[in-house]
């Protein structure tokens, strides 16, 4: 299978293009310079543009490009790249899959469990209604950008990812050296939620997503038990064999990350309803084995 995928070298991405490319397919990455190898195609959100080369005879795109959310504090400016970013980028996809004479089966298009706020102890579903917020309007967006795809009869999936625990990226990256230190802890008061998965979970659900005709709209990639993030320090401090006893506290967090404090200290107790409901099997659905894999190492998944 021929599958383009965007943002391929990001955390996700590229760990994704490895699994694809060990199992025979045929990935073409597509990059926001000029293409410097045969497996690379040009696209350029900012003039509305993808290379139509890069796009002919793909059965799928899996589209993962967008600023990180957790890379600067949220300036105005930053606020409005992270919008921009995921907005433009998916309506320029979009488009330009819809102009095609032969379109792919299926977009994936990455989102975020962002969309459903601050849900505290309430667990949720695809089926919960968008939350409140700088980050739930940016995801409500970011998949309605997606709709050009959909109206040209394109198969197009939202996979809403939670907290991937990893060494390589995101929030993990900055948790797996405090521990190893000795001065990891709860954040706030650590009863918010936090709904992860591991990163090879993420890859094998995206496939997943890829592979499954019957699966359309918004899915969520989490593991199926979203635990509190005191529990998530206790499994941390467990596995790396390190004391957990110093608590970060709430001020402490506004102070160091500004509006993305919120966020920190928010509680999203998400469950993957249709994930688990399409037949798709964890390989890591408990934290301790989510941490272990990560520290394992990138490895194909």
């Amino acid at each position: 299978m021929r599958i383009a995928v965007t943002g391929s070298t990001g955390l996700i991405g590229s760990a994704l293009v490895r699994s694809l490319r060990a199992d025979g397919h045929e990935v073409v990455r597509l990059v926001r310079r000029p293409p410097a190898a045969a497996d690379e195609a040009a696209w350029d959100p900012r003039r509305d543009h993808v290379d139509p080369a890069g796009l002919a005879g793909c059965a799928a795109v899996v589209h993962l490009a967008g600023a990180g959310v957790a890379d600067h504090r949220w300036s105005a400016a930053y606020k409005k790249e992270i919008r921009g970013s995921r907005v433009r980028g998916t309506a320029t996809v979009a488009r330009a899959l819809a102009a095609l004479d032969e379109p792919p089966a299926v977009l994936v298009s990455g989102s975020a469990i962002g969309f459903y706020g601050d849900t505290g102890d309430r667990a949720v579903d695809e089926d919960a209604p968008r939350g409140d917020g700088f980050l739930p309007s940016v995801c409500e967006e970011w998949e309605a950008a997606a709709d050009p795809a959909r109206a040209a009869g394109i198969r197009t999936v939202h996979a809403r990812t939670g907290l991937v625990v990893a060494r390589g990226g995101g929030a993990w990256a900055r948790l797996f050296p405090l521990f190893r230190a000795g001065l990891g802890g709860r954040l706030g008061d650590g009863r918010q939620y936090w709904s992860y998965l591991s990163l090879r979970d993420e890859v094998a659900a995206l496939r997943h997503l890829v592979d499954t005709p019957a699966l359309s709209g918004p899915v969520n990639l989490t593991a199926p038990e979203p635990l509190t993030n005191r529990q998530v320090t206790a499994a941390m401090a467990r596995v790396l064999h390190r004391p957990a006893l110093l608590p970060v506290p709430a001020v402490a967090l506004r102070i160091a990350l500004g509006e993305f404090a919120g966020d920190v200290l928010g509680s999203q107790r998400v469950r993957p309803a249709r994930l688990l409901g399409s037949g798709f099997v964890f390989r890591d659905p408990g934290i301790e084995q989510a941490i272990r894999a990560a520290l394992d190492g990138p490895r194909t998944p």
